[in-house]
């Protein structure tokens, strides 16, 4: 339990309304869940507005309330703040009532389009087979060194996130590795973290749903290197067009990686196999399990900001080569009659041409591609036809399915898909996902290659608001056991 003014003292602020030195137990930003003691923050929302339940926080017993405008009869003993921006002081606040846990940590943040939960869990995986305690914050998983705690957001609200950052310097952790995604830049749940480093891995189209524009998601994107101290790094990706705008007004230590151009870390894919490829990285060859150019830029990102946080170069790169490729990135799946099945998140049209461009690589000419991809409810519908242009340029059949339709029509969103194809393009058109993936492999001959893109490592199907189990890996297995 720490007081009130302990906590405002790095956050600023407008006015103050009753007594600094209430003690506060907990920081909530969820009225259902205040208990007595606790400082409530009131945050605007997409969705809602934190004000409007200011008086369900006082009733559970509230002892402080943060907002942006007070109310018209303010309850008298209770301590009452009045900031600039509520989430960014629940942020400020969180840092300090855990006792700035990321100062303790060298804690490295990559953001971008694609790659970032490939990178985060290798480096945390390379770091740990070095012998050093770590923690991890990705889409797939949060880890706690090896104790794993389920993920909820990409990047999780402040309170939890350094909630979670003091169990990791009280385990001893001296690394953590966390994706920054936008939406967590531009609501400022990064803000108070005394960062390492920064890595940028690309930038696509995504998420105009909620950024509206390009430039808007580039921009958000961009805040996260704005905001990089003086001492840290920042490692940039150099054959992405954006990638030295991301950096160029950051007080970091800029350096590039490249499979391209000159830069201070350099790859070279010298072979690819479907089981992995071997790499040239600043002169050694070494062999990788995990395959394509966009995983190529993964291990390059990873080896740099490695010896950028002072690791040796021989180690790291003989610690790579060792590295399995992450849960549901490019999972392969066998089956008996020597199908492969290819499992990825791919849900962008960047991904899914970057993991099909990866396959047509390494597939002969007798071998069919079947590509299963749809695309999520209630997000940017502007990537909908494009994902289906790429599916039917590259793919022997393409089936188009469902995702996770939220409060969307499956149907509506096949609609969207279809939208993009010029007239006489064939292809499948089936909503149910399991029949979709049956009918994969039942058009599948030995030998052929099956792509399942869009969920990865997801195990639910989200319908209105509803999580149903899902597994598309499970689906294929199921599959592959009744066909071949």
């Amino acid at each position: 339990m720490k007081k009130l003014a302990e906590l405002l003292k790095n956050t600023p602020v407008k006015a103050l309304h009753g007594d600094g030195s209430t003690p506060v137990a907990g920081l909530v930003y969820d009225s259902r869940t205040v208990k007595p003691g606790d400082c409530f923050f009131a945050v605007r929302g997409t969705q809602s507005d934190g004000h409007d339940y200011i008086p369900a926080a006082l009733a559970k017993g509230a002892a402080a309330v943060v907002c942006e405008r007070m109310p018209d009869a303010p309850v008298e003993g209770v301590a009452w703040v009045v900031v600039e921006d509520s989430a960014g002081a629940m942020a400020d606040m969180a840092a300090a009532f855990c006792d700035y846990p990321s100062r303790e940590l060298k804690l490295v943040g990559i953001t971008g389009t694609n790659g970032k939960t490939t990178t985060v869990t290798l480096l945390y995986d390379l770091v740990r087979a070095m012998g050093y305690k770590a923690g991890l914050i990705s889409t797939v998983v949060y880890k706690i060194d090896g104790r794993e705690v389920e993920s909820t957001h990409t990047t999780p609200d402040p309170i939890r996130l350094n909630a979670m950052m003091r169990e990791m310097a009280d385990a001893g952790c001296e690394f953590c590795f966390m994706e920054c995604s936008s939406h967590a830049i531009v609501q400022e749940r990064t803000r108070g973290l005394d960062f390492a480093g920064g890595i940028f891995s690309n930038i696509t189209h995504d998420h105009l749903d909620y950024h509206k524009t390009f430039a808007e998601y580039i921009r958000a994107k961009k805040l996260f290197f704005d905001g990089l101290p003086k001492g840290a790094f920042a490692l940039t990706n150099a054959d992405d067009r954006n990638g030295r705008v991301m950096v160029q007004n950051t007080a970091a230590s800029v350096s590039t990686y490249s499979l391209r151009a000159m830069a201070d870390f350099r790859c070279k894919i010298v072979e690819m196999h479907l089981d992995g490829m071997l790499l040239r990285i600043d002169g050694q060859e070494l062999w990788v399990g995990l395959l394509g150019r966009f995983n190529a830029y993964n291990l390059l990102a990873v080896y740099g900001a490695a010896v950028l946080l002072g690791l040796d170069r021989g180690e790291v790169l003989r610690v790579l080569s060792v590295l399995h490729a992450v849960s549901g990135r490019f999972e392969k799946i066998r089956a008996a009659n020597g199908t492969t099945a290819i499992v990825d998140y791919a849900h962008t049209p960047d991904a899914l041409e970057n993991v099909i461009q990866t396959i047509e690589e390494i597939r002969t000419p007798e071998q069919q591609l079947i590509v299963v991809c749809g695309c999520g409810g209630d997000r940017d519908r502007t990537k909908r036809p494009e994902m289906a242009q790429i599916a039917v340029k590259y793919a022997t059949t393409a089936i188009f399915t469902s995702d996770n339709p939220r409060h969307e029509s499956p149907e509506a969103i096949l609609d969207d898909m279809a939208a993009g194809l010029d007239p006489g393009v064939r292809y499948l058109r089936i909503a149910d996902r399991a029949e979709a993936i049956r009918t994969a492999v039942m058009l599948s001959r030995p030998g052929d290659i099956l792509l399942v893109a869009g969920k990865g490592h997801e195990t639910y199907q989200i319908v209105g608001d509803v999580k149903h189990h899902f597994d598309d890996r499970e689906e294929v297995r199921k599959s592959f056991e009744c066909f071949n």
